[in-house]
């Protein structure tokens, strides 16, 4: 295997982000994916709370990344939880969130690197029938067209996870979203729920299901995954 070094850049919201000690046991998903690979590679997060690809840009958060970008570096773009909701602040409207993902693609090429892109994992939501919801529908198949038009390899985190939901049904899927009882962590006393954003337990799951996106894909930081239980 190769000991070049490389570097993964990860840009997103909440769902992926690093947590604050009061936040937690609310994990992003970026924190256990990081913790998967072998020495040769470096995850670097600039994932943040709220986010949307509009306010990441407005923001200035994107130029230090793009300052850092080399030919051995890759930058997994997940937004879309953010941009979707039409009464946030963050709403970004379907064509201003198309060709903020192509800047964030052209610019990383532009730089010798290459770009991911990411569909967002599911809210869980589920019908009378106990199925899961298609609670990003719009804002992925966004994505998915980028990917297609670009030339993008795609990670569909959201069928990936609509699938996981659907398999653990309405009540075994609590266990991945921060649904905490009254008094059962100290951060929230009152209990918590959330059906966004993820458990520590959740938080590995869907880095599980991105792993297996990049294995899919047959792409380059495959063979440097190492087992969870190392």
């Amino acid at each position: 295997m190769s000991s070049e070094q490389i570097t993964v850049h990860l840009i997103g919201d909440s769902t992926i982000a690093e947590k604050e000690a009061s936040a937690r046991p609310e994990t992003g998903w970026g924190t256990p994916f990081a913790d998967r690979f072998d020495e040769s590679v470096t995850v670097a997060n600039h994932a943040r709370n709220g986010r949307s690809t509009r306010t990441f840009l407005e923001e200035g958060r994107w130029e230090p990344v793009v300052r850092d970008l080399a030919e051995t570096h890759y930058v997994f773009v997940q937004f879309g939880h953010n941009d979707e909701v039409p009464s946030k602040e963050q709403y970004t409207a379907e064509a201003e969130f198309t060709a903020n993902l192509e800047t964030f693609v052209e610019e990383t090429r532009e730089c010798g690197a290459s770009p991911v892109l990411l569909t967002s994992i599911a809210r869980r939501d589920f019908d009378e029938s106990g199925i899961p919801k298609d609670t990003h529908q719009t804002y992925s198949e966004l994505t998915r067209e980028v990917a297609r038009d670009r030339d993008v390899p795609l990670i569909d985190a959201d069928e990936r996870s609509r699938s996981l939901l659907g398999e653990l049904g309405p009540e075994a899927s609590k266990s991945l979203y921060l649904h905490l009882s009254p008094g059962e962590h100290p951060n929230y006393p009152d209990g918590a729920t959330d059906d966004t954003h993820f458990s520590e337990y959740g938080a590995r799951r869907m880095a599980e299901l991105i792993l297996d996106g990049i294995e899919e894909l047959n792409h380059e930081l495959a063979s440097r995954v190492v087992p969870a239980d190392r």
